[in-house]
């Protein structure tokens, strides 16, 4: 007889972070840019007060209730997001964008990669990024 693999859940924690970028790419001209980027293409570029969603699964501890502990999750998101992107300009003041276009996609991807390896393998589920009210980007990972 075998034994029943353990029940997964999911855990969702909500951060804030303020941040302003351009959307533009050094390999296009700026027509190209503002044809592509429109107004998120302009010279000063400009800002958004993002949310981010880091989602974790697992096994409950049967000891403590949790997937995973929340202070240490804080932590972790503090010391690996919002320290290196909060109140900074993407393009130029965070090494990760100085070649890569700071778009939402890429943003969060980054995000993710930032967090994986910090957390035990298989824990990090979803990152979502909520841009405004309109737009929000998720990723899970490279597919299999």
């Amino acid at each position: 007889m075998t034994t029943p693999s353990p029940a997964i859940a999911y855990v969702s924690r909500r951060y804030r972070f303020a941040a302003s970028h351009r959307l533009y790419a050094a390999e296009l001209s700026d027509a190209q840019n503002r044809a592509i980027y429109g107004k998120c293409a302009g010279d000063n570029g400009h800002g958004h007060n993002y949310q981010i969603v880091v989602t974790v699964a697992g096994p409950v501890d049967p000891l403590t209730g949790m997937v995973i502990n929340l202070d240490a999750l804080d932590a972790l998101v503090r010391d690996r997001i919002l320290r290196r992107y909060d109140h900074r300009y993407l393009n130029l003041d965070v090494e990760d964008y100085v070649d890569l276009v700071p778009t939402g996609e890429n943003i969060v991807r980054h995000i993710w990669s930032l967090l994986r390896d910090a957390l035990p393998a298989g824990r990090l589920s979803k990152v979502r990024l909520v841009e405004t009210r309109d737009n929000s980007f998720e990723y899970q990972g490279e597919a299999a």
